[in-house]
């Protein structure tokens, strides 16, 4: 239950005038009808829906996604059984009396199910989108179709709005059928004929700000510098119905493994059975090899309803343990789904991807040029806003991934473009999202601080992952604490430690102290200056590397791990235990020169970098 006097959270306000429903009408056609809420700018689109059954299987799909927690919840079924309760109390009462009724019942009995936003559709010059996030904070998804999909009646009104996605509006889109025409119809008001009563539906969501930070951030995540390949529909297909038939093994590895090298067709390996999926598209096309391990695959789930429609997917991906983006193609529409990477709790994931995004919440007049200029357009590439704003293209990177941070802003990775977007009708409260808590916004300002938090230890133990030890000097306190984590391969947290008084009183049950936030994310960024500055190897005392080399579905393994004056090796196959040497050297300087000589000898057997 959630406490409502809490202040971590942002009021939305919605008014709908009228049920979203398939609607009758009197010439036997059928008409979507939906009704936008009304304290926003008028919205409104009409038209015949050529692809009834694809649109059906579309919003099949985002109704899936928009309610989907994949978060571990016990089983408690005295909510279920006031459900059913309420359900008998309005079987008799009509659609608007019984959608109400469901309403008052949700805020007295379950206030979390109000922590989601309705879907945000948004009609623009070339296409109409919806967008939605989960309610576990895990997954985004943007569904949009080009209005070659709809035979427009009328003029379009641009704009942005919400829609009431109820479980009504659901039962009703299942009623689309291919052989009875079928009509779409958004707007404010005026919609088909009046119900007779002249109450609007209000809904007021106290939406956490976890929520909608994380929203926010996986959207412009897109703007990150992403790899590409593209996949067959049977491909995707075939990893699904692989998850289906087999279970995760507890201790097991669960990612979805992207292996990438120019000239050959990307490859899928589902972990831990070592199941190869090789796609039978085009070649990867970028310029060094590598090895991405993304989670969350089995979300990927919740868009099979829309896959006998796909015709071309494309995948991008920031990197292992990133966000990932599949662009699902079809002939009208295009279904663009986001993978955050990381769950609201795993807070080990989101420190390294917390890193990337812009901390900003001022007026930035670079943005405010950017916005004027959409304000008309509604979208534009990259070089159309850099002609129209004079801005060069680092100045308006930065103002884009800025505004698509602060919700005004979408980029719209499907079509490469950007759009005037506001998230909501009001300006966000942007100060209260800049941080996720005040632990988190301590730690920040302890990694800026100038050697008050260091790295002092890193040990690879074997099977379990790796150990950091850390020292985290704080002049208020006049103390100096010792963090310890312990990642496991995946780079989740498998342990910490800490001897500050917060956590000896409380451990990790009210969430991770600031020193121990401050150490993942100075991990973080040690990794991040060894992957993109090659001359920091010249430096290196401590660093593990994982190697992968795959014949069809035996992979060969190395790994290296140089611990000061220490080299250790382990190699052979990855469903065998491996062996293992242990070197040791005079000099710190030694010891680094083999363990560089011997990485560069693997590249040149064609050994994949698979360092997590």
């Amino acid at each position: 239950m959630t406490d409502t006097n809490n202040t971590n959270h942002t009021d939305i306000n919605l008014s709908y005038a009228g049920v979203s429903e398939l609607a009758s009408l009197d010439d036997g056609h059928r008409e979507l009808q939906l009704w936008g809420n009304i304290k926003r700018d008028p919205v409104s689109l009409q038209g015949k829906v050529k692809e009834p059954l694809q649109l059906r299987e579309a919003l099949g799909a985002l109704y899936q996604i928009v309610g989907s927690d994949y978060r571990y919840v016990p089983k408690d079924r005295s909510a279920y059984q006031a459900y059913r309760r309420m359900r008998s109390e309005s079987a008799n009462k009509g659609a608007w009396q019984a959608q109400q009724e469901y309403f008052s019942w949700l805020e007295r009995n379950d206030p979390t199910a109000f922590l989601i936003l309705d879907p945000i559709v948004s009609v623009h010059p070339d296409r109409c989108f919806w967008e939605v996030f989960s309610k576990d904070e895990g997954t985004y998804a943007k569904l949009d179709w080009h209005y070659s999909a709809i035979e427009t009646s009328n003029k379009k009104q641009y704009g942005t709005t919400n829609i009431d996605f109820s479980e009504h509006l659901h039962n009703s889109i299942e009623q689309f059928r291919s052989y009875r025409e079928s009509y779409i119809h958004i707007a404010q008001a005026g919609i088909g004929i009046s119900t007779g009563n002249n109450d609007h539906i209000e809904k007021h969501i106290q939406l956490p700000d976890s929520w909608l930070r994380g929203f926010l951030q996986v959207q412009s995540a897109a703007l990150l510098p992403m790899e590409k390949f593209s996949l067959a529909p049977i491909e995707l297909y075939n990893l699904l119905r692989h998850l289906r038939l087999n279970a995760d093994i507890k201790g097991k590895r669960r990612g979805l493994r992207v292996e990438l090298v120019p000239g050959e067709k990307p490859r899928l390996v589902l972990e831990p059975w070592n199941t190869v999926i090789e796609s039978s598209l085009s070649d990867y096309k970028g310029t060094e090899a590598k090895v991405i391990r993304l989670w969350g695959r089995r979300r990927l789930s919740l868009i099979k309803r829309l896959l006998p429609f796909v015709q071309h997917i494309d995948v991008y991906t920031a990197g292992s343990g990133m966000p990932s983006f599949w662009v699902l193609r079809c002939e009208h529409m295009t279904l663009t789904l986001g993978l955050s990477g990381f769950t609201a709790s795993d807070w080990s994931q989101a420190c390294a991807f917390d890193l990337l995004m812009p901390r900003s919440t001022e007026d930035n007049q670079d943005l405010n040029a950017v916005v004027k200029h959409l304000s008309g357009a509604w979208l534009a590439n990259l070089n159309e806003l850099s002609k129209a704003t004079g801005l060069d293209k680092k100045a308006l990177h930065q103002a884009l991934q800025l505004g698509c941070q602060q919700g005004q802003i979408m980029y719209d990775i499907a079509h490469d473009v950007y759009r005037l977007r506001p998230l909501t009708e009001q300006p966000l409260e942007l100060n209260k999202l800049e941080y996720r808590n005040d632990r988190d916004k301590l730690a920040y300002d302890l990694n800026n601080r100038k050697k008050a938090v260091s790295i002092t230890q890193e040990n690879r133990i074997h099977g379990k992952g790796i150990e950091i030890i850390g020292k985290v000097d704080v002049k208020e306190d006049q103390r100096e604490y010792r963090p310890v984590i312990l990642l496991n391969d995946e780079g989740l947290l498998s342990k910490a430690e800490c001897t500050c008084p917060d956590f000896r009183k409380q451990g990790l049950q009210h969430g991770p102290c600031a020193h121990l936030i401050a150490l993942r994310q100075a991990h973080a960024r040690v990794e991040m200056d060894r992957r993109n500055n090659r001359s920091a190897r010249n430096t290196i005392t401590t660093e593990t590397r994982r190697y992968s080399l795959r014949k069809q579905q035996i992979e060969d393994i190395v790994q290296l791990t140089l611990n000061h004056q220490r080299l250790t090796i382990r190699w052979g196959r990855s469903d065998q235990a491996l062996r293992s040497q242990r070197l040791q050297f005079n000099s710190v300087a030694q010891a680094r020169a083999d363990y560089l000589q011997r990485i560069e000898q693997l590249h040149s057997q064609g050994y994949l970098d698979a360092s997590e």
